[in-house]
């Protein structure tokens, strides 16, 4: 799936913004609980909503060095493959604010950020919480 991703919508019209700028380069299955979103290494990747941050650091599920946030909402979200996070275990965050950047750390074959959004300790589908993809 070869998607632009516009760049982060703070409009409060959907439940979260993009966290970076990129494309699909995988989508959300059965098999991939999340989706991935390709770009430049070093890109900085942006907190989907607000929130507390509840893990930041190296994820030893092959996610790589990753940040979890808490939203008011109920909802979890989830960026991993990142280079060092920019925030902290106890940090609230705001929608759009840079929490890291783009690596490829963990069990990743190049620069991409996994985004996961867990509702009830379930990964669902993320695409549903984003503002749609422009034209293609």
């Amino acid at each position: 799936l070869d998607l632009n991703i516009p760049k982060p919508d703070l409009s409060p019209d959907y439940t979260f913004a993009w966290p970076l700028r990129g494309w699909i380069s995988q989508g959300y299955s059965a098999r991939h609980r999340g989706i991935d979103i390709a770009t430049a290494w070093g890109a900085p990747v942006y907190a989907a909503g607000e929130g507390r941050v509840v893990r930041a650091g190296w994820l030893f599920t092959g996610y790589g060095f990753s940040v979890i946030i808490r939203h008011p909402n109920g909802l979890v979200t989830l960026y991993s493959h990142m280079t060092n996070p920019a925030v902290k275990a106890g940090d609230w965050v705001t929608r759009g604010q840079k929490i890291g950047l783009v690596g490829s750390t963990g069990n990743s074959t190049g620069p991409h950020v996994h985004f996961e959004v867990r509702k009830n300790r379930v990964r669902v589908n993320p695409l549903p919480y984003l503002p749609p993809l422009p034209p293609h």
